[in-house]
Order: C-alpha cells, then sequence, then structure tokens
C-alpha cells in the first residue's frame, strides 16, 4: 500500500537505467515505491516471452508498479490481462508523457495529451480490466502547451488512483526548466494525490514539495550513479567514500545476476554517473568502456573506488 500522507518517493521508470539491479538498490535505500521501465503494450501482447523478463520484480519491491505504453485500446486491455496472471504486481501505469518520435508516432506516449478522450478511455479500461490495487498515469504538462491541469480530473474521473506529473511539456524534452508551479495546477485541479516529478534532487526537493503541494515525489535522473538519494532524503544521511565504494560493487553483481557477461557493457554508463566528482574519473571511464572481462571490470572498480582516492 502506498501512505500518500507520508509524502511517498518514487523511483521514475527509465528506459535503460530503471532496471531490476538500480530499483533493488533503490528499495534497499528507502525508494517507497518502484516502477518499471515503460513496456510496449504492443510488445507485451506479441513478444511475450522476451517482455516478461522486463516485469521481474525484486523481493523487495514493493509495492511495484508496472508501466505501460499504447494507444490502442484493444491491445491494451490484452496487456492488462498478461499483468493480471502475476501476482506481486501493486499497479499499472499508463505512460503519457514519452517524448521520444517513435513513440509519439505510434499516438503513444506524450501523443495522448493531444487526445484527452482517447487518453481517459485507455485509463477506464485499465481500470476496469485490472486485479491490481493501483491504476495510475504518468503524464507531461502537455504536449506544445502547459495543459495538464486541464485534464487531470477527468483522469480521475476515468478511473486514475494518482498521477505523477513530469513538470515540462513535451516540447520541453529534458533539458526545458521544470515548471514546479504548473504541477501545482494540476495538484489543485483534482481530489487524487498527485506526485511531482522533473530534475528533483537532494537540494531542491523541499522546494519542490512547498511550490507544488505535491502528495508525493518521482525522482529518475538524480538517482542514476546516487541511488542512495532516498536515503539522503529522508534520513539526511550520507554516505561515506567507503559506503560507495561497496554500492558499486554490489550493484555489477546484480548486474551480472541480472544480465550475465553483457552486464559488462550495460554497466559503463553507471559507472560514468557512479565516477563523477572523483580524481581521475575521464581516465577511468576510458578504460571501463575497453574492459571485456569480469574480473577486470571488478579490479577496476576496487581501483578506482578506494576509499582514500575518493577522500583526495
Amino acid at each position: 500500500m502506498i501512505d500518500f500522507s507520508s509524502k511517498p518517493l518514487f523511483l521514475a521508470p527509465l528506459a535503460g537505467f530503471s532496471d531490476l539491479p538500480l530499483r533493488t538498490l533503490a528499495k534497499r535505500f528507502g525508494c517507497d515505491c518502484t516502477v518499471s521501465e515503460m513496456i510496449s503494450s504492443n510488445a507485451l501482447v506479441y513478444e511475450h516471452d522476451k517482455t516478461l523478463s522486463m516485469i521481474e520484480k525484486s523481493p523487495l519491491e514493493s509495492p511495484y508498479i508496472i508501466q505501460i505504453a499504447g494507444s490502442q485500446k484493444d491491445i491494451i486491455a490484452k496487456a492488462v490481462d498478461i499483468l493480471n496472471e502475476f501476482d506481486g504486481i501493486d499497479g499499472i501505469d499508463l505512460n503519457c508523457g514519452c517524448p521520444v518520435p517513435k513513440v509519439v508516432k505510434q499516438n503513444a506516449g506524450s501523443a495522448l495529451l493531444n487526445d484527452s478522450k482517447l487518453l481517459c478511455t485507455l485509463v477506464e479500461t485499465i481500470k476496469n480490466r485490472s486485479n491490481k490495487r493501483y491504476t495510475s498515469v504518468k503524464i507531461r504538462l502537455g504536449f506544445n502547451t502547459k495543459m495538464a491541469h486541464e485534464i487531470a480530473q477527468d483522469l480521475a474521473n476515468a478511473g486514475a488512483d494518482f498521477i505523477c506529473v513530469h513538470g515540462r511539456t513535451r516540447a520541453g524534452g529534458y533539458s526545458a526548466l521544470v515548471d514546479y508551479e504548473a504541477i501545482a495546477m494540476v495538484k489543485s485541479s483534482t481530489n487524487i494525490p498527485v506526485i511531482a516529478n522533473g530534475d528533483i534532487n537532494i537540494n531542491n526537493y523541499k522546494e519542490v514539495l512547498k511550490i507544488t503541494n505535491c502528495d508525493g515525489l518521482m525522482i529518475g535522473r538524480a538517482s542514476i550513479g546516487s541511488p542512495w538519494i532516498f536515503q539522503e532524503i529522508k534520513n539526511n544521511q550520507s554516505i561515506s567514500p567507503y559506503e560507495k565504494k561497496e554500492i558499486v560493487k554490489e550493484h555489477f553483481e546484480l548486474m551480472l545476476k541480472t544480465y550475465g557477461k553483457h552486464a559488462i557493457s550495460i554497466f559503463r554508463k553507471h559507472l560514468h554517473e557512479y565516477s563523477k566528482g572523483i580524481s581521475g574519473a575521464s581516465e577511468f571511464r576510458s578504460s571501463v568502456n575497453q574492459i571485456q572481462s569480469i574480473d577486470m571490470m571488478k579490479e577496476q572498480i576496487e581501483q578506482f573506488f578506494d576509499p582514500c582516492k575518493a577522500i583526495s
């Protein structure tokens, strides 16, 4: 159960990042609710076996939300039927924020903000067919203009139990300034919980809560290379250089367990983030980009994240 009275912290669905290993770490550091990477409803229906691996969860993940994307009512319905077969899933989230052109061309993701009637129909379809506790929607402020406050209550009426709002329009991509005042307008326009999302970090989370008056926060990019951010926010508790090294090592082990040797190449992007601010980071990144051996990767991690080096 999600306790919205406690201002819960969510890990945002991040393509290529919020996989099982990262979600496991996020939960260990106090994340209240994790969300899967965005899963295409078409892929779930037509590439069943291949896509099911994206649903796998850690025993720590409770509550756990599966995010799906799509724009066809019948396909969304079939995807929900498939998810209904699995225990341990606490909710289904409809992605209405993805700005990627290939998603938008399918009238999915943020494109749904241009068709509020279809959007509400899809939410209602999920709500009526799902056997999960929660139906939620992740939206942007709009496609080209900020209009999310105009449809928030419509989404609630269609069956959404809560809404996550990324504080940019689709046109704003990931670089425009996040408009927290606009998120506040969404919050004031509906009677269901609203979760704020967009450039939230350890330095501004209190201000975001104050401006938006939201019922929780969804953290995305700030968790990459810092999965302990949830602990920092909740307990004002930072980590030591020694702890950081152990976390990086644990993360790589979780990646190996999930992906096998392929973890070497996938983990590089995480190491790029973990290494920021440490002397010799540029050389370290160049080095790990060439590594093909599990043992060599472990050795590089052990050496580079040595606490004495980190302190210097």
